[in-house]
Order: structure tokens, then C-alpha cells, then sequence
């Protein structure tokens, strides 16, 4: 059973999901977009980390792809989800990279036409909030006063919100510095900045390189989810491609499966191709990191994923609510 239905990460949602889910008040599409295809070629993008990375690099995706007559482009490297958001949007890559849900809701806010067409849940959660080792900060308190870098809308801001509201902290009392990540590490590590709000493998390398320590960690020190993985295409891409859509999708369904079973094969090509050391490969391979891919129909997935949303945009990380469930595509 994918985590997201367990009875720990259900904290989250005791009084949203009974009444969204069960009476079925999420505005979800009638019916699925009519069978299109308009091209045979498909652009994706891509950085150095994470599921989309181990794709490229084993080229099983491509001729998957390939007997479906639709070739393959690759776009990247991209630093972060907000550049490939922009892409999308711009017309230049069909596809983002499979990055944060948190962007991807407030690039649509701000009027870009995209939709998600697949999500990622994978665990272990190893978003952290660092600081280096002699800057005294060692718990939320100590952050009072204090620099945070974190990406704004995204996983970075939503965790150091979230740990200063665990903590009974106002978010006023600590200065949020909005850097993307290869602004945030140096300024980590010349201390321009007091602390660092990031992921994996980032976060990682950063731990190792400038001798940090984490201050709070989602897995261990965040009971709940706010923020998934997702993909993202156009609207315009998704109607008129339902096709490609629905085959990148399962093509990525795929991927995911062997990468599950194949850890120390699948961390490897990561570690190879982004050039970190092999003490944070054997880490990754240690926690054995794993996806759950989850289609856009699952109601359930859904109705959770509303429900942060929500949680987002009561927090100003979002400027306003969205409706989740109208920005979905159908194939």
C-alpha cells in the first residue's frame, strides 16, 4: 500500500479527506480527452537527481517510446522545477522533470496553462532544514534572528514554515532569503546565509562539503505530507496528445518499478552522472529510496493533495486556493 494511505501520514487529513473523498466534491472531469496525437516527437527535461535522471541515463525509456513511433528529446541539465516549469510554459520542452507540486501550483496561479499528468510519492523524505556545524544552531528555537535560504513556493519554504509552526515560532521572528540552489549553497557556505532549507541530493552534499548538520528533517521530524513529486505538461500538449501523454506516463510507471528493484544499479547512475561522492551514494543506497508513481484518476491521491493545497495557501506559501482536480490530464 502506497505510505500515503497509511495511518500515519492520514494525521494530515482526519477531517479533510471523509468529507472531500466520500462525498465526492472535488469537480473531477466527466470523461477523458478524446484519443489524440498530433506529433512524434516528445521533449523532456532534466537534472542531476532523482528518478527522471536514472531515465535518461538507461535509455530503456526512449525505446519504449520508440516502438510507439514517438521519439525522444532530452532539454537539461536544469538547477531546480521552477526553470523546466518555464520551459513548458514557453513552448520550448513538452514535460517538466517530475519537481515539487508546490511551484508547479503556484506557476499555475500566477496564469501558466500547465496540468499534471502524473505524481511522485518517494520515500524516504530527505528534505532538510541544515545549518553548519559551528554556527550554534542546533534546533528550530536557535533559528530566532536567524537567515534561512529556501526556493520560494517550494519544498524548501514550505518545510521551514512548517517547522516554525511545529514549534510555536511566528515566521517574522526568522528572515526567509529566497535563493534557488546554486545561489544557496555558496551563500551557505560563506555564511551570507545562517541556515539552508533544501533536498536531496543537495542537501547531502552540502552535510558533507561544508560540515552541516540537519536542524529539522521532513522523515523524521514532519508528520505529514504537504509536498509531492509531480509532471507536468501543457494543456495544450495534453489535449492534443493524450497519446504521448498517457505513454510517457506509463513509460515512467515503468522505470519506477525497476529502479525500486534495482537500488544499487539505480544510485550509481545517479551518483555517476550528478558527480557527487560515493559516501552519499552509499547513503542513498543505505536508505534504499523508492517511488510510487500515482496516476491523475486516483481520487484518493487527490482529494490528499487538495487538502495541501489548502494547508499551503492558508499560509501564504501559495497567494491563493486552487482547485487541484482542474488542472489534471486527461488521456
Amino acid at each position: 500500500m502506497p505510505s500515503f494511505l497509511t495511518p500515519s501520514r492520514r494525521l494530515f487529513l482526519a477531517t479533510g479527506l471523509a468529507g472531500l473523498g466520500a462525498a465526492g466534491l472535488l469537480p473531477f472531469a466527466a470523461a477523458a480527452q478524446k484519443d489524440t496525437r498530433n506529433t512524434d516527437v516528445v521533449r523532456l527535461t532534466w537534472g542531476f537527481h532523482g528518478l527522471t535522471l536514472i531515465v535518461k541515463e538507461r535509455g530503456v525509456f526512449e525505446k519504449a517510446l520508440a516502438d510507439k513511433g514517438i521519439k525522444v528529446e532530452w532539454l537539461g541539465p536544469f538547477p531546480n522545477h521552477a526553470p523546466t516549469l518555464q520551459a513548458v510554459t514557453g513552448g520550448s520542452a513538452d514535460f517538466g522533470f517530475g519537481g515539487s507540486t508546490t511551484p508547479a501550483f503556484a506557476a499555475i496561479l500566477a496564469g501558466s496553462p500547465l496540468v499534471f499528468s502524473q505524481f511522485v510519492l518517494y520515500e524516504p523524505r530527505t528534505t532538510a532544514i541544515i545549518a553548519k556545524d559551528d554556527s550554534g544552531i542546533n534546533t528550530v528555537p536557535d533559528l530566532i534572528g536567524k537567515s534561512v535560504a529556501v526556493n520560494r513556493s517550494g519544498l524548501g519554504e514550505f518545510l521551514l514554515v512548517a517547522a516554525l509552526e511545529k514549534h510555536g515560532i511566528d515566521r517574522s521572528k526568522v528572515k526567509f532569503v529566497y535563493l534557488n540552489p546554486p545561489d544557496a549553497a555558496p551563500a551557505l557556505a560563506s555564511g551570507k546565509v545562517d541556515a539552508w532549507s533544501m533536498w536531496s541530493p543537495g542537501v547531502d552534499i552540502a552535510r558533507l562539503e561544508y560540515k552541516a548538520h540537519d536542524v529539522f528533517l521532513e522523515g523524521r521530524d514532519l508528520e505529514f505530507f504537504i509536498d509531492y513529486s509531480s509532471y507536468v505538461t501543457s494543456r495544450k500538449f495534453a489535449t492534443e496528445n493524450s497519446q504521448i501523454v498517457k505513454a510517457v506516463a506509463t513509460a515512467y510507471e515503468a522505470e519506477a518499478k525497476w529502479t525500486n528493484a534495482n537500488v544499487v544499479e539505480a544510485e550509481t547512475i545517479v551518483q555517476r552522472r550528478a558527480g557527487y561522492s560515493e559516501i552519499i551514494r552509499d547513503q542513498f543506497i543505505e536508505r534504499k529510496r523508492h517511488y510510487t508513481l500515482i496516476p491523475v484518476t486516483d481520487k484518493a491521491f487527490i482529494a490528499q493533495l487538495q487538502t495541501a493545497a489548502d494547508w499551503l495557501a492558508a499560509r501564504k506559501i501559495l497567494p491563493e486556493k486552487i482547485i487541484v482536480a482542474d488542472h489534471l490530464a486527461q488521456y
